[in-house]
């Protein structure tokens, strides 16, 4: 399903619209968009994208948002796999328009992502997680009030080598008392 509109002060989070598709086949075939994405993503075409933006339209399980700011679209932020008896999902961000990176857009929109799970999908847990190396996504998590919980050694192949993944996760007991202050 695709998220409401949350309006932050950097970014707006909203769910898609006709002409997103095509940016993501833009990032996606951007290698140094892509390289720290979880999983090995290969170029799309336009038709792919749309089908992909239809199969989150409807699913059930997830939520999902296109970031904007300076008036553009810039990247998307998502949780997926919600488990509803559990209360718990997973979390992920990426920002494709790599003249959007680095100015805190990634951490205003987990933060608003998380705001959303907590109050008003009634989560009880989220996870996430990022390559090693890529310190950015690390510090927004944490940023966001994520905690570090394990590293999965040797968890994928890329660039003709093994890296290692950093796992995290935020309670919503300790989001909530981080936001009493």
């Amino acid at each position: 399903m695709f998220g409401p509109v949350l309006k932050g002060e950097k970014v707006t989070l909203r769910p898609p619209d006709e002409s997103d598709a095509a940016r993501f086949v833009e990032w996606l075939a951007d290698m140094e968009v892509t390289r720290h994405l979880g999983a090995n993503v290969f170029p799309t075409s336009l038709q792919q994208e749309e089908e992909f933006f239809k199969r989150i339209g409807e699913s059930k399980d997830g939520v999902f948002w296109i970031i904007e700011a300076e008036g553009r679209a810039i990247g998307s932020t998502a949780i997926v796999g919600i488990d509803w008896i559990s209360a718990r999902g997973r979390t992920g961000t990426l920002i494709g328009d790599k003249t959007a990176w680095r100015k805190g857009y990634g951490s205003e929109s987990m933060a608003l992502r998380t705001e959303y799970a907590f109050r008003q999908l009634n989560l009880h847990k989220l996870s996430s997680g990022a390559f090693m190396e890529n310190e950015p996504s690390k510090r927004a998590l944490k940023k966001a009030g994520y905690r570090e919980i394990g590293i999965e050694r040797q968890h994928s192949w890329r660039d003709g080598g093994w890296h290692d993944h950093w796992l995290c996760e935020l309670l919503r007991e300790d989001w909530e008392q981080a936001h009493e202050r």
